[in-house]
C-alpha cells in the first residue's frame, strides 16, 4: 500500500490498473483525457493494449468485443461521448458483455460546458440506451473513492456480466488528494462465471447460474455460441417468444440486485434528523458542510450520502425521506434525481429540491440558506 498525492482522473487509472484492466480504447475528451493518457503509458508495457479509436461508437465496439474475448475492458469518456455509446451499452446490456465506462460529467447538452462541473449524465446513464435496460452507475465523492469504486466497478462488471458506469465530475477529475493506493483482494477483483461443462450441441451459453449470471465463455476458449442484441433464449438463438423475453428482462434487472448491498449509502447525523439532504458526489461534500452549520444553528439536519445511483436504492431513500418533516435533494442538474426520491418520499414529507445547473458547484452556504428559508416559513421544525 502507498499513499499518494494525485488527482481524481489518474486515481481512476491507477484504480483500473489495480483491478486488472488490460484493455483501453478511447477517444480523447476534456474533462477525462488523463485518465486516456496515463493508460496510453501504463498499459503497452504491461502486456495490455491502448488504442485511441476513431470515435466514441468505435470506442465502445472495441471495448466490448475485447470483453468478449476475455479481457477487462473499459473506455473513458464525458457527457457527448457518453450519448455516442449508448446503442452499444443496450447492445453490452442484453448479450451480458462486462465492461467498464467512465463519465466524467461536464456541463450539456451539446457540447455545453467542456472544462466546468456538472451531473447531467445521471438520467442517462439509466435511460440512454432505449428498452427496460437495468444498469449500474457509482458516483464517488472523493479522490479515494474515484480509485476504491473503479476497482468496484470492475468487480460488479465481471461477476454480473453487465456494463457499469461510474459517473463524476469535473471537479473531482481534476482536484487532487491523499490516496491510499491499496492493492485489492482477489474477493475485491472478482472474476466473471464460466461453463461448468464442456462444449456439446447442447451447450447453453444463456442459461444463468444461481444467482441469475449468465455463464457465457470467453471467446476462444473452445466453445461455440451465438452472440446477439436480438432478445435470445438460453442457447443465445433469437426469439420472439413473448413469455421467454420477459423472463430474460427480469433476470437482467433482478442479477443487478446485489450492487445495492455492495455499495451502501453514507448516514450522516440522521439519527435525529427533521431535515434530510440527499446527495451524491462533490454535492455531498457541500452538503456535509451544510448539516454542520445548520446544527449549530440548531437545526436538526442530516445527510443521506450515495454512491450508487442505480439500480435505485429505494430501501435507504424511502426510510430517510418519510422520517424526515423536509427533504433537500441537492444535484447539479435540473432536477434528475429528485424525481426518483419524490416518487418514494411520504405523502407527509416536503420535498423540496435545490439544483444547480450553471456550471459551479453548489456551495454549503447555498444549501444552508435554502433551508434556513423553510424552516422560516414552517416547513420544518428546528
Amino acid at each position: 500500500m502507498s499513499q499518494q498525492l494525485i488527482q481524481g482522473n489518474e486515481a481512476c487509472a491507477r484504480g483500473a490498473l489495480a483491478a486488472g484492466c488490460s484493455f483501453f480504447a478511447g477517444y480523447p475528451i476534456s474533462p477525462s483525457s488523463e485518465i486516456a493518457e496515463l493508460l496510453a503509458r501504463e498499459l503497452p508495457p504491461r502486456g495490455s493494449v491502448f488504442i485511441q479509436m476513431e470515435d466514441e461508437i468505435a470506442s465502445m465496439g472495441a471495448v466490448l468485443g475485447a470483453s468478449l474475448g476475455g479481457r477487462r475492458a473499459m473506455t473513458a469518456t464525458s457527457g457527448p461521448g457518453f450519448t455516442l455509446m449508448q446503442e452499444h451499452l443496450g447492445y453490452a446490456s442484453l448479450a451480458e458483455i462486462p465492461c467498464v465506462v467512465i463519465d466524467v460529467m461536464r456541463g450539456g447538452p451539446s457540447t455545453g460546458l467542456p472544462t466546468s462541473p456538472a451531473q447531467g449524465d445521471v438520467m442517462q446513464a439509466r435511460w440512454g440506451s432505449h428498452g427496460d435496460r437495468a444498469t449500474i452507475a457509482l458516483a464517488p465523492g472523493s479522490v479515494q473513492e474515484v480509485y476504491s469504486l473503479t476497482i468496484e466497478a470492475f468487480r460488479l462488471a465481471e461477476t454480473l456480466r453487465t456494463p457499469v458506469a461510474v459517473l463524476y465530475d469535473e471537479v473531482i477529475g481534476h482536484m487532487r488528494e491523499g490516496v491510499e493506493l491499496r492493492e485489492p483482494t482477489p474477493d475485491e477483483l472478482g472474476r466473471r462465471t464460466s461453463p461448468r461443462t464442456a462444449f456439446s450441441p447442447t451447450f447453453l451459453p444463456y442459461a444463468p447460474d444461481e444467482n441469475g449470471v449468465a455463464m457465457v465463455p470467453d471467446f476462444g476458449r473452445g466453445y461455440r455460441f451465438h452472440v446477439t442484441g436480438l432478445m435470445h433464449d438460453e442457447r443465445g438463438y433469437p426469439t420472439s417468444d413473448n413469455a421467454k423475453v420477459a423472463e430474460l428482462l427480469e433476470r437482467l434487472e433482478r442479477k443487478l440486485e446485489p450492487a445495492v448491498a455492495a455499495v451502501p449509502p453514507e448516514r450522516y447525523r440522521l439519527d435525529d434528523a427533521s431535515v434530510v439532504l440527499i446527495a451524491y458526489g462533490i454535492v455531498a461534500r457541500t452538503a456535509r458542510a451544510a448539516v454542520d452549520v445548520l446544527r449549530r444553528e440548531g437545526i436538526r439536519a442530516g445527510l443521506l450520502r450515495t454512491r450508487l445511483l442505480w439500480p435505485l436504492p429505494a430501501a435507504a431513500l424511502t426510510e430517510v425521506s418519510r422520517s424526515a418533516e423536509l427533504v433537500v435533494v441537492a444535484e447539479m442538474n435540473r432536477g434528475q434525481w429528485a424525481l426518483e426520491v419524490e416518487r418514494l418520499a411520504g405523502d407527509t414529507t416536503v420535498l423540496s429540491p435545490y439544483l444547480k445547473a450553471g456550471g459551479s458547484v453548489i456551495t454549503a452556504e447555498e444549501l444552508a440558506g435554502h433551508v434556513r428559508r423553510l424552516t422560516r416559513e414552517g416547513v420544518a421544525v428546528s
